[in-house]
């Protein structure tokens, strides 16, 4: 059986400006794009707070996992992108929230700004559907 190729976009208006998608899944493995703290209006979730912000770019991430047959349990990687490093706990908190007891590898790093300088951090997943550990 040939694999397809899924795409998967959240409705940002940037996605087709840009030429990307929210997630891409090929076969069992799912690539969720850097996923910025934006409101269902497209205002920035949280200025100011790290968790807060963190929280609503998992929020997204698991949507688009969920739209690609993915989910948390599926996750073998994440990557959190912060513009204040020294701020990795709250992120931290947010992350642990949500994968305590799946434990993916992570990455935290620190880059010099984003799109818009009110998001703080952006995340990026990858998930392998059907690998949860037994």
């Amino acid at each position: 059986m040939e694999d397809v190729r899924q795409l998967v976009s959240s409705g940002s208006p940037l996605e087709p400006r840009i030429g990307f998608s929210r997630a891409v899944r090929a076969g069992r493995h799912v690539a969720v794009a850097g996923t910025a703290p934006l409101g269902e209006d497209g205002s920035t979730v949280g200025p100011g707070d790290v968790y807060a912000q963190t929280a609503r770019c998992l929020d997204i991430a698991e949507r688009a996992l969920q739209d690609s047959g993915a989910s948390i349990e599926d996750v073998v990687r994440t990557r959190i992108m912060l513009t204040d490093v020294t701020q990795w706990k709250e992120a931290a908190r947010a992350h642990g929230e949500r994968f305590a007891s799946v434990r993916p590898a992570c990455t935290f790093v620190e880059v010099s700004r984003f799109i818009d300088p009110a998001w703080l951090g952006e995340v990026e997943i990858d998930a392998v559907i059907g690998q949860a550990p037994d």
